[in-house]
């Protein structure tokens, strides 16, 4: 994500969010970077370098990470109305790496994703707000199993670059914290000395490259 450049930013007031079935308040002195008018369109979620993982502590003492690596997304980003800017992301759950065969095959079973009844989990905003600065936040349902259940999204706006085969990027970290049993993930073991194995609340992180749909020329 390094290869992202900031700039500073200037004023701009704020849009409210439209449409929305879970509506932000309106933010008040909110800054955007003019650069961020000139990034309005539609973009793709770069694989090689990007990452949607997730991290949950294991056995009270650690925390086991792991991420997929197969999905397609639809981003687009409205720098001039931010209200506007949608995403939706749809991953094969099948790919989740944690670096442990033994624990990829537990992860895809029944305990958990279930994959043979449910191969797929998504992402689709709902309404998308500036907070200020480089910093955002977007709504959306997350389905998993089956089931939806809303969440939020903090997103920071790293910066764009135009790289060396002229793709246009643009770098956006995403971070939220769920509770997996929401989405009927209860599987657990209790341990001897108090506590599960497997921690309940999950930290998601969206680490995204997105390259515009049109090159630059």
């Amino acid at each position: 994500m390094g290869i992202f450049s900031r700039r500073q930013p200037a004023t701009l007031e704020p849009t409210p969010p439209v449409g929305s079935a879970t509506p932000f308040p309106a933010a008040a002195g909110t800054a955007l970077d003019p650069a961020l008018r000139a990034l309005t369109g539609q973009w793709t979620i770069d694989r090689p370098h990007s990452r949607i993982g997730f991290s949950v502590r294991h056995a009270m003492v650690t925390t086991v990470r792991g991420a997929f690596a197969d999905y397609d997304s639809t981003l687009y980003f409205d720098g001039a109305r931010p209200s506007e800017s949608r995403a939706e992301i749809v991953i094969r759950v099948g790919s989740v790496d944690t670096g442990v065969e033994q624990r990829d095959g537990h992860l895809v079973g029944a305990d958990f994703f279930d994959v043979r009844r449910h191969p797929e989990m998504a992402f689709r905003s709902t309404a998308t707000v500036h907070e200020g600065g480089e910093t955002f936040r977007m709504a959306g349902d997350l389905t998993i199993r089956g089931i939806s259940r809303p969440v939020e999204l903090q997103l920071d706006y790293l910066g764009s670059v135009v790289d060396p085969f002229g793709f246009e990027r643009a770098g956006f970290d995403g971070t939220t914290t769920i509770d997996r049993t929401d989405w009927g993930l209860v599987y657990n073991q209790r341990l001897e000395t108090g506590g599960s194995m497997v921690s309940e609340k999950v930290r998601l992180q969206f680490d995204i490259s997105a390259i515009r749909s049109t090159p630059v020329a």
